[in-house]
């Protein structure tokens, strides 16, 4: 399979298994095509991977990250995407190479810890289930896993993660909201426990109001919506650096941070989907559309996430 490599995934990586973990759920394994071990990773973390479409496209290492000699990756298809995930699915095959880049982290495992309170939904699980792997049979602190999911044949590695008992609680609502499982009253008390989430976008935003009043530095998201999405009324709009004195139009579609990189501004970013803070930039003029999962209200008039917000008002000035 020849797939010219993009500039993020230099690491060429052998599939030597691949497995169903659930309806429409893929399960990659990926090594060094000489054996040798891999650059270690650590719980949370994700590679990019040049899929056979030639589509990059971030997902979790859900292995223990004890395991040095491979990466596991695990795929949802998605016959509504853009195709990534459709050519995993369909055309990624046991000793085809996938072009991957080296480990990064946006999800970090918070150690040591009280405890843990971990929230996961549909294929959110994969980044949540490398972190409990790596605590083998003695864990550092107590945890608990939420698993919500459609039904019991979407739900990945549900024979494994039933298997540890009281700690994991799975439910499926059979896709009728009126079965949704309610998480207040594990959130209504806030408690020196750490909280991480990952799942769709609905999901997140509920846990994020459910936590409002946890303190911020306790509660994680991570999310592969990169851009953050477009949305029916999305606008073009412009940017203007006050520092560096240019401005630039972000069009629909593309994240302001992108079209910063397009015209050859350097700017610090990590997950690029609004959870992880790192290209946090100070906003001195203009109206944000927020769509992080970072700011708390106080901050939003002056903070924007350049990775996914876009703009209410025709222009931002940002201090860049």
């Amino acid at each position: 399979m020849s797939v010219q490599t993009h500039a993020d995934t230099q690491m060429p990586l052998r599939i030597v298994r691949t497995s169903i973990v659930a309806e429409g759920i893929r399960s990659f394994e990926l090594v060094q095509p000489d054996g040798s071990e891999l650059p270690p990773f650590t719980p949370g973390s994700h590679v990019k991977v040049q899929t056979p479409s030639g589509a990059v496209r971030k997902y979790s290492l859900c292995n223990d990250p004890a395991d040095s000699h491979r990466y596991v990756i695990t795929v949802k298809r998605d016959d509504g995407g853009q195709g990534g995930s459709v050519s995993m699915h369909d055309q990624a095959l046991e000793g085809h190479t996938l072009p991957t880049s080296m480990p990064d982290n946006a999800f970090p495992l918070v150690t040591p810890a009280k405890a843990y309170l971990f929230i996961a939904g549909g294929i959110g699980i994969t980044p949540i289930l490398s972190m409990i792997r790596s605590f083998g049979e003695l864990p550092a602190a107590p945890w608990k896993l939420f698993y919500l999911t459609r039904s019991p044949e979407t739900t990945a590695f549900a024979d494994e993660l039933a298997a540890l008992g009281r700690h994991v609680r799975i439910h499926h609502d059979h896709g009728d909201p009126a079965n949704s499982f309610d998480l207040w009253p594990a959130l209504e008390k806030p408690n020196t426990a750490h909280v991480y989430c990952c799942g769709p976008r609905p999901l997140m935003e509920a846990v994020r109001d459910m936590t409002g009043h946890w303190s911020p530095g306790n509660v994680h998201f991570e999310s592969f919506n990169e851009g953050g999405g477009v949305k029916p009324d999305d606008k073009p709009f412009k940017v203007r650096l006050a520092k560096a004195g240019a401005e630039f139009e972000v069009p629909v579609g593309q994240s302001i941070l992108a079209t910063l990189r397009e015209h050859g501004c350097s700017v610090a970013s990590s997950c690029e989907s609004g959870t992880c803070g790192t290209c946090r930039t100070t906003l001195l003029e203009g109206e944000a559309d927020h769509r992080d999962m970072v700011l708390i209200p106080e901050e939003m008039a002056t903070q924007i996430m350049i990775c996914v917000s876009r703009a209410k008002s025709p222009q931002l000035v940002l201090d860049l």
